[in-house]
């Protein structure tokens, strides 16, 4: 297994995640080819049943479709459904803990926004 993945998770749901982050990012756009399994399977040196299993999770979501016998394309709408979807796990997996910590700390929402401007400004403490 190469180093481009983590050991810790499954490596479909891996692929699938950096499908994704080439739509949100605009490395593959709408109505765009997107790179067949084998291409995927040859690039990360990994099994093509894998990469297939990452990928009909997209297509099953209407991220992704196929034309067949020519390949896989990017859906429209793929950008804002993906957009949606990561911002929903954003706040269960980053914001709810935040809160969740900071007031066991009892520090002010006042101080955690203060904190997230020095953070996305550069200015860490």
């Amino acid at each position: 297994m190469t180093k481009l993945f983590d050991e810790n998770r499954p490596i479909f749901q891996q692929v699938r995640e950096k499908i994704e982050d080439q739509i949100i990012n605009g490395q593959l756009k709408e109505g765009e080819q997107a790179p067949s399994t084998n291409q995927l399977a040859d690039f990360y040196r990994i099994n093509h049943i894998t990469v297939l299993k990452g990928i009909n999770q997209l297509v099953e979501e209407g991220i992704l479709f196929k034309k067949r016998g020519i390949g896989m394309f990017v859906a429209a709408g793929a950008k804002e459904k993906l957009l949606i979807a990561r911002k929903g796990s954003f706040v269960e997996d980053y914001v709810i803990p935040l809160v969740e910590e900071a007031d066991k700390l009892r520090i002010p929402t006042e101080e955690i926004i203060e904190m997230v401007k020095k953070v996305k400004g550069g200015n860490l403490p």
